[in-house]
């Protein structure tokens, strides 16, 4: 039995049966059948699909937002602002998918020639728990447009979410089982998505999680020759330099490092700071941190939730540890707070340098790492002090100088005077350990369809067999 439980009570408030071998077969096969029928519809009616899933998002807002804080627990404001988001994706990809999966022609040798963006077929999701509905749409929508279908295995604690995301697409009139939910618990994960990968009807795979995750579906993908798109784990530097606002520029790293608790591959985790305005920043995060209202999600004045998971807490909390013990300052936070739920206090901290695990691991919960820089060039070799490389913002009085520092530093995102975040107009995916290939905009689109060259000869062409 698969059990979800209330991030801010520790209660347990819904239990799901796992789908069993047999289950998992029918979803695949009906998937399959269904996506037949599915790519056969011309794009224009695909998209009338994801335009009444737009409105049915909207019109369930409420319910949706309050489903999503109870199953992972971030406040209802968030909810609600990521059930707009999946409609604004399903508009996004209403609109554009048209033109973006048009033939294109080009010149050749031949009568005519074209390329093509043809369905890639069965596409298996692995999507998790901190942005339990948008991050399936990210993927559902342009996967949908293409002419896929979608087999979501959606992370075991927002089970509730997986259902209705399920319900959102049957509702909106997609074939019979184009988009099917499989509800898997963590010890069967491995071996069920190995099965998946290796069934033909399956085309490819997409994973959002950490690197651990990736690196295990990526390499089940490669014995059975898949495609897969990852996107995995971060550590953002947020970059501030020494004619930045110390102040303004604090005000937006609160804001980059505590939405969702934290626990985003995408927020801000590690604080690069000019010595010039590191004093003033780290006395102004600090008190940003202290000012944010923590408590019950459900409550409009909250501004921190708790976070998802027990073990995800006790983690990032070790972390904090150990780096306060090998001399990190500590100057908000810095331990569990006691009571129901898995609550955790906006934790800043400073001095913090290269060896520590707030500086070497990605932090997924609501602590701020602050370091030093000596200079423009000691920034950059701090934000490049990696294995990560999703995304990076850069804070300036002089925005040019600001996309100049930001172009030697590796991501796959850059925002200047901005937090990262991601928009379906744009693409959004990282490098080294955060993964590869890219969602969202026409990049997104193309991740999953065969991209096809067509040559088309005269009709009194001899093919070269005949003159033999």
């Amino acid at each position: 039995m698969i059990q979800v439980t209330d991030p801010a009570t520790g209660a347990v408030v819904a239990q799901f049966d796992p789908s069993s071998p047999h289950d998992v077969d029918a979803a695949v096969a009906g998937c399959d059948a269904a996506q037949q029928r599915w790519r056969a519809w011309d794009v224009g009616r695909r998209g009338e699909v994801l335009r009444r899933a737009a409105r049915i998002l909207r019109e369930r807002r409420q319910v949706y937002a309050r489903l999503i804080v109870r199953e992972m627990g971030k406040p209802l404001p968030e909810a609600l602002a990521e059930v707009d988001k999946c409609a604004l994706t399903c508009d996004h990809y209403a609109d554009r998918a048209p033109a973006a999966l048009a033939d294109v022609l080009v010149e050749s040798n031949a009568e005519t020639s074209l390329i093509s963006y043809e369905p890639a077929g069965v596409v298996l999701a692995i999507m998790p728990w901190n942005f339990p509905f948008f991050q399936v749409f990210r993927f559902a929508a342009p996967a949908l447009a293409a002419g896929n279908g979608c087999l979501l295995k959606h992370a075991p604690n927002v089970a509730g979410c997986a259902r209705a995301v399920e319900q959102v697409w049957r509702d909106a009139l997609t074939p019979p089982g184009l988009f099917a939910t499989l509800l898997i618990e963590e010890a069967d994960a491995a071996a069920t998505t190995q099965r998946l990968l290796d069934d033909p009807r399956v085309s490819a795979v997409t994973v959002t999680g950490s690197e651990r995750a990736g690196a295990s579906v990526a390499a089940a993908a490669g014995r059975a020759l898949k495609k897969s798109v990852l996107e995995l784990g971060g550590s953002d530097p947020f970059v501030v330099l020494d004619d930045a606002d110390p102040a303004l520029a604090a005000a937006q790293a609160a804001r980059a490092r505590f939405l969702n608790a934290g626990q985003s591959c995408i927020c801000a985790k590690r604080f690069i700071v000019h010595d010039a305005v590191a004093e003033e920043f780290e006395a102004a995060l600090a008190k940003a941190a202290g000012e944010l209202v923590v408590g019950d999600p459900l409550d409009p004045a909250t501004q921190l939730g708790p976070m998802a998971r027990d073990d995800l807490r006790a983690a990032l909390h070790a972390q904090v540890q150990q780096s306060v013990a090998a001399g990190a300052r500590l100057l908000a936070g810095g331990a569990p707070i006691a009571g129901p739920g898995f609550f955790y206090p906006p934790t800043v901290l400073a001095d913090v340098t290269p060896q520590m695990a707030v500086f070497t691991e990605e932090t997924f919960g609501p602590v701020a790492a602050v370091t030093r820089a000596r200079d423009e060039d000691h920034a950059v070799a701090l934000a490049n002090d990696t294995r990560y490389g999703l995304g990076a913002s850069v804070w300036t009085a002089d925005p040019g100088r600001g996309l100049a520092v930001g172009r030697r530093i590796r991501s796959g995102c850059l925002f200047v005077n901005g937090i990262v975040a991601s928009d379906p107009r744009l693409p959004f995916g990282g490098i080294k350990r955060s993964g590869y290939g890219r969602e969202l905009a026409d990049a997104g689109l193309h991740e999953f369809v065969n991209i096809r060259t067509v040559w088309i000869g005269p009709a009194d062409a001899v093919a070269p067999a005949a003159q033999a």
